[in-house]
């Protein structure tokens, strides 16, 4: 991967967003910000995410059953500093909450219904108050969603080696990227593939999914350098010879002992190999896409 070491890095804002559910938006959303904040300082990640899983994976349930602080945000123009937690000393959360449908219907009938996160969240508090933002979705079209993209217009979106993955991506470029990309210039940053440990030399879902996404001149270019497969690769993993670090960001036991123990992976699992992957993919965001 080339260096960033001569780039200028500038705030910015980027959201995690497939339209499929249980393919790890939290997980990577909580990774790439907590990464984000390792390398840089103070980071907000922002919970939309009507499920909550990255405000319970964080240890905020009581914020999500509290009272309904994204209306008050979102709607009524509430500070959000009020309303943020920390996570570590440079990452604090905003949380989700179980009344988003509401929040989701109210913004229906309500002035500049898209640019709610913009205006209230993210321009007053990007670049001053932190370096970046990072903002978890729901996995289904809607005004928080709208809101989402029009605040980042930067999106990453994640892969698991699941039935549905290639629906996945075609939905959520049909729906999501296409149509937003009508109005405003929005930039896909990263695919990427999730949750692997299948083997590659044999016709198996990870297999499948990796070659989809390295062989499709529309797809190659933003997929990481972690989950980067050339021809030749491909070769030798059907020689029997690749001798690469396998690719993608692996299954890991410490990755899901980490949610249940309420940290990012960092804090859990220092040592966890798949770290170097989420690091790259905050340089990736840092960057403004992948380079090669």
């Amino acid at each position: 991967m080339a260096s960033d070491s001569n780039l200028t890095k500038k705030p910015r804002a980027v959201a995690v967003n497939v339209l499929k559910g249980g393919f790890g938006k939290s997980t990577t959303a909580i990774n790439l910000a907590r990464e984000l904040a390792e390398r840089n300082g103070r980071v907000l990640l922002v919970d939309l995410d009507d499920n909550g899983h990255t405000t319970f994976n964080l240890g905020y349930r009581d914020q999500y059953e509290s009272d309904n602080h994204v209306q008050e945000v979102l709607l009524d123009g509430a500070d959000p500093l009020d309303h943020v937690v920390p996570v570590t000393d440079d990452l604090d959360l905003l949380p989700s909450h179980e009344a988003l449908e509401e929040v989701e219907t109210n913004l229906k009938s309500a002035m500049a219904s898209s640019q709610r996160l913009n205006r209230n969240v993210v321009d007053p508090l990007l670049g001053d108050t932190y370096s970046y933002i990072v903002v978890d979705t729901p996995a289904n079209r809607g005004k928080l969603n709208d809101n989402a993209l029009f605040a980042t217009k930067n999106l990453i979106v994640p892969l698991r080696p699941e039935s549905g993955w290639e629906s996945g991506i075609t939905q959520t470029n049909k729906r999501l990227i296409q149509e937003a990309r009508q109005y405003f210039d929005l930039q896909l940053l990263a695919l990427v593939p999730t949750d692997l440990s299948e083997r590659l030399d044999q016709d198996t879902r990870d297999r499948n999914l990796l070659y989809a996404i390295n062989s499709r001149d529309e797809l190659a270019s933003c997929v990481p350098n972690f989950a980067h497969l050339s021809a030749a690769d491909w070769e030798a993993i059907d020689a029997g010879n690749y001798n690469g670090d396998l690719p993608g960001i692996r299954h890991r036991a410490s990755i899901d002992k980490a949610h249940r123990a309420r940290k990012p992976l960092r804090d859990y699992d220092p040592e966890c190999d798949q770290l170097k992957c989420y690091e790259e993919l905050a340089q990736t965001v840092e960057n403004g896409g992948v380079i090669r």
